[in-house]
Formats: C-alpha cells, sequence, structure tokens
C-alpha cells in the first residue's frame, strides 16, 4: 500500500518554536538551553508534540516532550484544547495510581511565549506501535514479534485499563464530566452529538453518522454501570513500550468520566480499525491480537467486571471516530487538498465496517474476534 500524503495538521514553524522554547525556558532555569528540538515521526493529528533536551545543571529532568495546543490556523480537530486539563489527569493519575504516566513538570496556559497553551513532561523512552503504517502491517516490530511477545504486549496493555479503572478514585474523576443533565454516559454521548454538530456545520451532514447516533438510542444500555476515569484514547498507538511492556501511557486529551466500557469499546475498535484496514488492502494483518473475545474476558478476570453492552460501545467508538475523521477531512477540504464529494460518508474510511454494525452484522461475520 502506497501512503497518502499526511494532511496539514500545522502552520507553525518548528524552528521558530524551538527559539521562543528557549526564551520561555530560560525564566525557568535561568541560563537553561533547549537542544535537540524536533517533532516526532509520530506527531498527532490534534495537539502539537516537541522533543527537546535541557541543557542545565540544575533541570529536574534532561529529556522533555511538550505537548501544545492545537494551531487555530489549522482548522483544528477539536474545539476546544484544555492544557491544564490534560496535566491535571495526569498529575493525578500519576499519584493515584501504579499506571506509567510521563512526569508532568511545568504548565504554561499563557498563549504568549509559545503562541498557544502546553505543559512540558519528562520524554518516555521506548518504540510505539506505529499508525502509519499501522501495525498491522508487515515489516513494523510489533507484527514481526512472535505471537508469545505479542500476548504479552496485550495482556500487560488491558493490565493497564484495569489498574487505571480499579485504582483512581471515582469522585476524583467527576470534574471531567461535561455540563448537563443525566448520567454520564448519557454527558458523553450529548457532548459527541454537540461535536458533530460543530463539524458540519455550514457543510455536508453524514446520513451514516446520524444513523449511527440513532441506534445508539434504540440501544441504550438498561445498566450503564458505575463511572470512573476513562482514558478516552485508549489504544496501544498511545503506550511507549520498553520491549513489550507498558512504559509510559501518552494522549489524555479525550480523558472523561463514563463507564469503563467506553475504554474498552475505543481500545477493541481501533484495533479493528487498523485490522480491517490491513485486510482490505490483501494482508493478514494480526487476525489473533487484541481480539474482542479475549479483551473481554482478560478484564473480567483481572477487575471483577464482566464488560456489557459491548456492541453498543464499540459501535459508540466508531461512531466517535467517525466524526474525528470526517472533521479531518473537511480540513483537507479547507486546505484545498481534496473536494467535497457528493456522498460525505465516502471521508469515512471505515464506512463498511460502521454500517455493518448499525446492521447488527459486524460481529457475526466470519473472523470478527
Amino acid at each position: 500500500m502506497v501512503s497518502a500524503p499526511r494532511p496539514r495538521t500545522t502552520t507553525r514553524d518548528p524552528g521558530e518554536l524551538g527559539r521562543r522554547l528557549t526564551g520561555w525556558l530560560g525564566t525557568h532555569l535561568p541560563g537553561a538551553r533547549a537542544t535537540g528540538i524536533r517533532v516526532p515521526d509520530s506527531n498527532g493529528m490534534s495537539s502539537e508534540t516537541l522533543l527537546f533536551d535541557i541543557d542545565h545543571p540544575d533541570a529536574p529532568v534532561t529529556a522533555c516532550a511538550l505537548r501544545l495546543a492545537a494551531d487555530p490556523a489549522a482548522y483544528t480537530v477539536f474545539p476546544v484544547y484544555d492544557m491544564a486539563r490534560q496535566h491535571r489527569v495526569m498529575s493525578l493519575v500519576a499519584e493515584h495510581t501504579d499506571v506509567p504516566v510521563p512526569r508532568v513538570l511545568w504548565l504554561d496556559e499563557d498563549p504568549a511565549p509559545l503562541g498557544a497553551p502546553f505543559f512540558v513532561m519528562a520524554r518516555a523512552e521506548g518504540r510505539v506501535p506505529p499508525d502509519v503504517m499501522p501495525y498491522t502491517y508487515e515489516g513494523n516490530w510489533l507484527h514481526s514479534a512472535t505471537d508469545a511477545e505479542r500476548a504479552a504486549l496485550e495482556a500487560a496493555s488491558i493490565g493497564v485499563l484495569a489498574r487505571l479503572h480499579d485504582q483512581f478514585p471515582p469522585k476524583e474523576a467527576e470534574f471531567l464530566l461535561p455540563d448537563g443533565e443525566g448520567s454520564a454516559l448519557r454527558r458523553h454521548v450529548t457532548a459527541q452529538r454537540a461535536y458533530y454538530r460543530w463539524v458540519v456545520d455550514g457543510l455536508p451532514r453524514s446520513p451514516l453518522i446520524e444513523e449511527a447516533f440513532a441506534w445508539l438510542e434504540e440501544h441504550w444500555p438498561a445498566d450503564e454501570g458505575e463511572s470512573v476515569l476513562c482514558w478516552g484514547d485508549a489504544r496501544i498507538g498511545n503506550i511507549v513500550y520498553d520491549g513489550f511492556e507498558p512504559a509510559a501511557v501518552l494522549d489524555w486529551e479525550m480523558a472523561a468520566c463514563g463507564p469503563r466500557e467506553l475504554d474498552l469499546g475505543w481500545t477493541v475498535y481501533l484495533h479493528r480499525f487498523f485490522q480491517d484496514l490491513t485486510v482490505s488492502f490483501g494482508q493478514d494483518g494480526l487476525p489473533g491480537f487484541l481480539r474482542r473475545d479475549a479483551i473481554e474476558e482478560r478484564y473480567a478476570r483481572l477487575t471483577g467486571h464482566t464488560p456489557r453492552d459491548m456492541e453498543f460501545h464499540t459501535l459508540y467508538a466508531a461512531l466517535r471516530h467517525a466524526v474525528v475523521m470526517l472533521r479531518i477531512a473537511y480540513r483537507q477540504v479547507h486546505f484545498g487538498e481534496v473536494r467535497v464529494p457528493e456522498d460525505p460518508d465516502v471521508l469515512i474510511m471505515h464506512r463498511a465496517s460502521l454500517e455493518a454494525m448499525v446492521r447488527g452484522t459486524y460481529w457475526s461475520e466470519a473472523g470478527r474476534g
């Protein structure tokens, strides 16, 4: 498969950012310099990451990563980037759990130094399952690993979710509830509806996404379960691994207060997204890896909580992913990289999977684990 050019994600100049960062750093550690400034290959589609080292004898750490709110001029993926919220979540996770998160250092909510709010954290060393080309493709380190090594990585990664959900005090997560009425799940879905309306404002609406929202209402869980701290973007592509063990859990901007299945559904579906994509291009992918049944069984064994309503939560994950993909596609339209098609649903890469979920056939088809 030939990779398409990555959509534009920023209008910022990394060199200029680095110069401004050095100036800002000197106000916290007089005489300090930011060196080795670079953008990681895996820089995301929303918040930006800058890697750098601190040259100073009294630096709290030397290897750092900076998370910067998205560039407003780059047609952002999300309407709001709350860096203080992310900083707080990571600090609380470190305080209350043994989930490995990078040590958070400075938070600056003033956009003046770098053009947007940001925070600095210790940089985690290791390797990350790639998104481009996805780790389900032949040739990358995870695909080339043995079945036993992948099984160890899978077990440890589900263990991260289990410990996060079990160890973090539920009351401490309530600040993440969106404003509004109803349960945590109801508020989460209501917020996603608002996000979808923002994405399609003045642009063609997606019949498939709207059909999926209607499906959710028709299949709403009878018992939503307890609310816990959910990581939000719960997938192995957001974990730095030391060998096959998690060394750092990254990207907390989608953290939420909600049922455990929010994270489990996202973990299951985001792997299915890569696996289905890989199969569609003629490769086998990793059919025995991160299977839904294995994830549910392991999580139940670790926590005593048997995942429920997983068809609801995996469809909800696919729906949320579809809204993000639609926004990214419309950003490409904004920058003149693509044109708006007559049928906006063709912009959703996993259209066929989401349609099958709405029909109720996705998990019953052969090979769906």
